[in-house]
This record gives structure tokens, sequence and C-alpha cells, in this order.
């Protein structure tokens, strides 16, 4: 590579909910409450202001006695994803060959319970998410990742795409490029970041999830399809087809 450029890594790029977790964290935070959310919460819901909402959510359980403990407890106890432990076992294993990152719509902490409790913190360089905190009230507080007002395909406070490829950007000028980018999705947010893709990346889709379904409908009628494709989509189950794919990469890596 020219200028001292190291070539040959792998980014992995996760999503949180329903990817690297097999529930979307921030929906089952709700169950915590111990009755319905009060209306003004619910209106929240609606309409592109779920940061908003979610921060309102976590005043609620606030004030009805929800404390920083109950909240970590419950979110250390969600499961990973099929797969997903035998996928980052293998990550481990050969660690040097990838960099591995988070880029999700759910939040700081929540996103570091998970990894901690699972021994994951270490397997992972960077996460891309809603900031958060408690309070010095013991309540959890929770603001935008950024405010974007460039991609119709993504929410306000995150454009997955843009992240991502500022990511590539900055470690090209800390002097390390990829031969592959695998992003690894389910939801309709993770679309943006798949059209960044190139011809030899890869988009993996976990399937029966809004994020498979759209690709399947622009591969059925690719005339109504805004933009295409260009990266390698594989739909996915288990985590476990993941690693096999990683170690498919790796094999062709070693023949040529």
């Amino acid at each position: 590579m020219a200028n001292g450029q190291q070539a040959g890594q792998i980014l992995l790029v996760f999503d949180f909910d329903h990817t690297l977790i097999e529930d979307n964290v921030d929906v089952t935070v709700r169950d915590l409450s111990p009755g319905d959310m009060p209306q003004y919460v619910q209106s929240l819901e609606k309409g592109d202001k779920w940061t908003e909402y979610m921060g309102a959510v976590f005043q609620h359980l606030h004030k009805q006695g929800v404390s920083a403990t109950d909240i970590k407890q419950h979110v250390e106890n969600l499961a990973l994803a099929p797969g997903m432990r035998e996928l980052f076992d293998h990550i481990g294993l050969v660690a040097g060959q990838y960099d591995t990152i988070i880029i999700s719509d759910a939040n700081s902490v929540f996103i570091s319970y998970v990894l901690e409790h699972n021994n994951l913190s270490g397997l992972v360089s960077h996460i891309f998410t809603n900031p958060a905190e408690y309070n010095s009230d013991g309540c959890l507080v929770i603001e935008r990742y950024h405010t974007q007002d460039w991609c119709p395909l993504s929410t306000v406070n995150m454009c997955k795409g843009h992240i991502l490829q500022e990511h590539i950007k900055q470690r090209l000028k800390e002097g390390v490029s990829y031969s592959h980018v695998i992003y690894i999705g389910d939801g309709s947010n993770d679309l943006c970041p798949g059209l960044t893709l190139k011809a030899e990346d890869y988009l993996l889709a976990r399937k029966g999830f809004s994020l498979w379904k759209k690709l399947e409908k622009m591969r059925r009628k690719p005339s109504e399809a805004r933009q295409k494709v260009t990266a390698t989509v594989i739909g996915w189950d288990s985590a476990v087809e993941i690693r096999t794919l990683l170690e498919n990469i790796a094999a062709d890596k070693v023949s040529k």
C-alpha cells in the first residue's frame, strides 16, 4: 500500500438490537414499569423522536422507583442472538484479522452492560451509539448521537451510513485500509450503511426482519429501487453462519 498504509484487516460492523442480542433492549426495558406508561410518554413514541421517547421512559421508571441496579440486571439477562457467542469466540481467536465496531440506535450504557457481562468488551474497538449516563439523582439520561438532515433513510439522531464512512476515512488517515467491510444488521436503519458498501463487501441481513424484507423487495422489483446494493447480500438466522463466512474468506485469502 502507498504511504505505508496497512491493508488486510476486515471491518466487522454490528448493529445491536436483534443482531448482537436477541431482543430490542429499549422495548424490553419498558417492562420494568410497574404499570402502563403515562399518556405523555406514549405520545413521544410516534414519529422521529425515539431518543426523546426513551428519555421520558427512563424518567418514568426512575419516578416509579426502578433503580440503576434493576436496569443493569435486566439488560444483563438479555440473551445474545443465536450463534453470536460462537462468532465472537472466533473473532477472539484471530482478533488481529478484524476491526470490530458497533453502530447502534440503543445507548452507551446498555451496550456496555451487555459487552461487559458477556466478556466481549475487549473485542470491540469502537461503539457509535446514543450517549447515556446516570445523573446525580440516579436517573438514566440519554442524548442523540447527532442530529442529521441529509439522509431520508435514517432517523434524525443517527445516520449509520455516515458514521460508517467517517470511521473508514479516519482509519485511512491512521494508515489502515480494509480488504472487506462486513455489515451485520436487521433493521430498516441498516439499509443506509448497506448502500455505502463496495463490491468486495458483504451486507448480512437477519432473515425475517425489516432489512431483509426491504432487500427482498428491492431484489424482486429492481426498477422501483432508488439505489442499488453493490455488496454481496447474505441472509442469516444464526451467527454461526457468519462465522463460516469469515472462515471461508480467510481460506480464500490463503489460497490466493
